[in-house]
């Protein structure tokens, strides 16, 4: 059973808990430090998004149509839906001639209530274009498009596209193909699961890619972290953990959530991977986990634990707005 991480308590009481497990790896694979079962196996969900546009990247198909670092790093994003994410989607569409509906990641309301709440006063019911996956969508597109691919079958696990997906994330994940686990993701694209140290390494690989001795490879990799460094908004949006994580750090630290738990960091600068999860699946934990192990392992100075304590210590509150509890990443005594 992986150990507690965070404590949810009202008035002094331990009302609820979640449990699971971290993996940290250094530039050679090494597992540095880890807290509970790191050969557990998970999906990555959208902490998978960086490396499923690598071989859009490495095609040429990126540049051929002239997307920019922002388009870059809203395809590997997990957007908000608000308008400057939507807008920069509509705008890779138009860029490949294509409409909404050729998205078929399926409709989703905006994160922020104040975008749902427009939309509903504009007279306009949530699309595709909202789905925070479809920036990666819009990707996918591109590559199938490019490749003169069907796009109509472009979510098949059997497709060209998934399937040059699949060679890549085990390649960066350092995984035969044939032990990928294959699901379904929210978004209908084909996810592929493995432990948790793998999705640590793959991690630091994105800081490490020479070791594939490819330069095309290589320069792909070095173009996703810069572009996400550069535009960290495309990569979830307002009041998120991620955006806030890369716009504090300036880049110094590169973090991306995935559904159910999961959170993926890269630190470029010491090719370190970072592999959280959170057994329960919540949405939150993960990055209370992470603010606290990135001040353990001294990775943000003390003015940026600071200015993401917000993320870190959670008052709980009642709907009067009163304070009645805390939830709190225990202390995971790292010592590196």
């Amino acid at each position: 059973m992986n150990p507690i991480l965070v404590k949810n308590t009202r008035g002094g009481v331990v009302e609820s808990f979640h449990r699971g497990s971290i993996c940290v790896v250094d530039e050679s694979g090494k597992v540095i430090w880890s807290l509970g079962d790191v050969n557990q196996v998970s999906f990555p969900r959208s902490a998978l998004k960086l490396f499923q546009h690598l071989p859009l990247l490495v095609s040429g198909a990126f540049d051929a149509y002239g997307f920019t670092e922002k388009d870059l790093a809203l395809m590997c994003g997990s957007h908000n839906g608000e308008i400057q994410h939507t807008t920069q989607v509509q705008s890779m569409l138009n860029t490949l001639k294509l409409e909404i509906l050729n998205l078929k990641c399926g409709a989703q309301p905006p994160t922020l209530k104040s975008d749902f709440v427009h939309l509903i006063k504009s007279n306009q019911e949530p699309s595709a274009i909202h789905n925070n996956c479809s920036g990666k969508h819009s990707g996918f597109l591109a590559y199938c498009q490019y490749n003169q691919l069907p796009l109509d079958s472009y979510l098949d696990e059997s497709h060209p596209l998934h399937q040059a997906i699949k060679k890549v994330t085990a390649q960066f994940y350092e995984i035969d193909e044939k032990n990928l686990i294959v699901g379904v993701d929210g978004c209908s694209a084909p996810i592929f699961g493995m432990p948790l140290y793998n999705q640590a390494l793959a991690y630091k690989n994105l800081a490490a890619s020479e070791k594939f001795g490819s330069k095309k490879l290589t320069e792909s990799c070095e173009r996703i972290l810069s572009a996400i460094a550069r535009n960290p908004e495309m990569i979830a949006g307002t009041k998120r953990y991620c955006t806030d994580l890369i716009r504090v750090t300036k880049g110094r630290i590169i973090g991306k959530t995935g559904a159910d738990g999961v959170y993926s960091l890269c630190i470029p600068e010491k090719k370190w991977g970072i592999g959280i999860k959170v057994d329960d699946g919540k949405m939150g934990p993960q990055y209370q986990i992470a603010h606290e192990l990135l001040q353990e392992l001294k990775l943000i100075t003390h003015d940026e634990a600071e200015e993401l304590e917000a993320y870190g210590n959670v008052k709980v509150k009642n709907y009067a707005g009163n304070e009645i509890g805390d939830s709190l990443c225990v202390d995971l005594n790292c010592n590196i």
